[in-house]
């Protein structure tokens, strides 16, 4: 296995800090801080953090020289590989985050991989070894956790931790229809085309929805929009597609492994978010079955 340079562990290091503190950065932007509460409407929250960072983006590929262009047969395609990639994750997260912690929708959300693995069983005949059937058994053990205690609770909110699921699921099909996708353009290019489809999508979503809720941000909700626009979708992005292609997958996946650590552990930290004992049984099944779906076996 190829030694990461400095410079890939350097994006792996930024990546992973962007994406895990992003948790309670969302959470605080549609539901503000303890002492300054309420939030920005959700919908346009997101709206506004892709039309800043979609530019950004854009200005960002066309320095690295990237061709935009896309065959006009394949933009059936694209529409295709934008609705499970990303169009159906941001609504759900955005809306979910208000209901759930932030360190616990980051659990949810990222049990991706193991979704992913079961998805390539059922649909592509990708026979699991123990490791990963063992990751997947991990994995469902510390979502029923999470849901059960949602149930209990009563006055939490059981729906937005299923949807997170959904959320998840759908974004681990999206991955297997990104990895046999045959467009004939640098995945930089297809990931950007993407974005702008959801942007568009989810400003209308925004208009129709929330117009009559707009207002003047506070200062800590435009700071969560800026750090989404820079951070997320701008710098994130790319960086996780240039990680996915000049690093082995053990590699890469450590980002995915750590960022619902952080998000559960910034979220109590920053916004006083309490973490029960189903949060740290739950982190810790879901991060080893992740391990265990995605790591390699030591050969023989």
């Amino acid at each position: 296995m190829t030694r990461p340079t400095r410079r890939q562990l350097a994006v792996l290091l930024l990546l992973t800090l962007i994406w895990g503190l992003n948790w309670p950065v969302m959470k605080m932007g549609v539901s503000g801080t303890p002492a300054q509460p309420g939030g920005f409407p959700p919908l346009s929250f997101r709206a506004a953090s892709m039309l800043i960072g979609l530019p950004l983006f854009g200005l960002a590929l066309a320095a690295l020289r990237v061709p935009l262009a896309v065959p006009r047969a394949h933009w059936g395609e694209v529409l295709r590989l934008t609705l499970p990639n990303m169009l159906v994750w941001h609504v759900i997260v955005i809306l979910a985050v208000q209901s759930l912690s932030s360190g616990r929708a980051a659990i949810l959300g990222y049990s991706m991989p193991v979704f992913a693995a079961v998805w390539g069983f059922v649909l592509y005949g990708e026979r699991p070894g123990w490791r990963q059937a063992a990751g997947v058994a991990a994995a469902g053990l510390g979502i029923v956790l999470l849901l059960t205690h949602e149930f209990a609770r009563l006055t939490g909110a059981p729906w937005a931790a299923g949807a997170m699921l959904v959320a998840a699921a759908t974004w681990a099909y999206g991955t297997h229809r990104l990895r046999r996708s045959s467009i004939p353009v640098p995945l930089l290019a297809v990931s950007f085309w993407m974005t702008a489809l959801t942007t568009a999508v989810m400003c209308m979503l925004a208009v129709v929805f929330e117009s009559q809720r707009w207002a003047p941000p506070s200062a800590p909700v435009a700071w969560a929009i800026a750090y989404n626009a820079i951070g997320v979708f701008c710098f994130a992005q790319a960086a996780w597609f240039y990680l996915a292609r000049t690093l082995p997958p053990v590699a890469s996946s450590i980002s995915v492994m750590m960022i619902p650590v952080l998000g559960t552990f910034s979220g109590a930290i920053g916004l006083g978010e309490a973490l029960h004992w189903q949060d740290f049984a739950a982190m810790v099944l879901i991060v080893g079955a992740i391990a265990a779906v995605l790591g390699r076996p030591k050969p023989a």
